[in-house]
């Protein structure tokens, strides 16, 4: 029995994805809280979040366009009659995956980061009081606000981005997985 070549539409499933991806940011945006959370976030950590995913996107978008060109071409090329030669082509397609890996991770910390930092913002008035007064502990509160905003958001941004570039990554493993599995499948068949 020989695997049939899969996913032989991979940049039209990375399309959609991408496509899916523009509107939710563009509702997001279209809804306002993209602003409130660029606005609300004194850090800037949530803006570097998402500034930092789009460019993996970009990244992400660029490999599934090369993998796709070539699970498009490998019946026309000659992998050999060595399983070392597949091994190494998994090695060196999958080591192109590793960085957005490293990314999804960096965006992760980045937002827990963020509520390290908002928590600390958060506390610092809490040092200032020196008397019970009302105008105080209004103003106190609000200061709190803004630090609780810091921690909720970059966190918030840090874990939707984070799954978001999780998901992608994962549809490229996955056809690359079925391109190995097709030309080791491929090689045992011709032997």
């Amino acid at each position: 029995m020989v695997i049939e070549k899969t996913n032989k539409y991979l940049f039209l499933k990375s399309s959609m994805v991408l496509g899916i991806i523009l509107f939710l940011f563009y509702l997001v945006y279209d809804l306002g809280v993209l602003s409130l959370i660029i606005d609300s976030d004194k850090s800037r950590i949530s803006l570097a979040i998402l500034v930092i995913y789009f460019c993996a996107t970009i990244h992400w978008y660029i490999l599934s366009i090369a993998l796709s060109k070539q699970i498009d071409a490998i019946d026309s090329v000659s992998i050999g009659k060595d399983i070392k030669t597949i091994s190494l082509m998994e090695d060196d397609l999958s080591n192109k995956h590793a960085l957005g890996y490293m990314i999804v991770d960096i965006l992760l910390k980045l937002g827990l980061t963020g509520t390290v930092i908002g928590f600390i913002l958060m506390l610092l008035p809490i040092g200032e009081i020196k008397d019970f007064d009302t105008q105080i502990i209004q103003q106190l509160l609000s200061k709190m606000s803004g630090g609780m905003a810091v921690a909720l958001y970059t966190t918030l941004t840090g874990l939707i981005t984070s799954i978001f570039l999780r998901l992608q990554y994962f549809l490229l493993d996955s056809s690359l997985t079925s391109l190995i599995n097709y030309l080791s499948s491929k090689l045992l068949h011709e032997e």
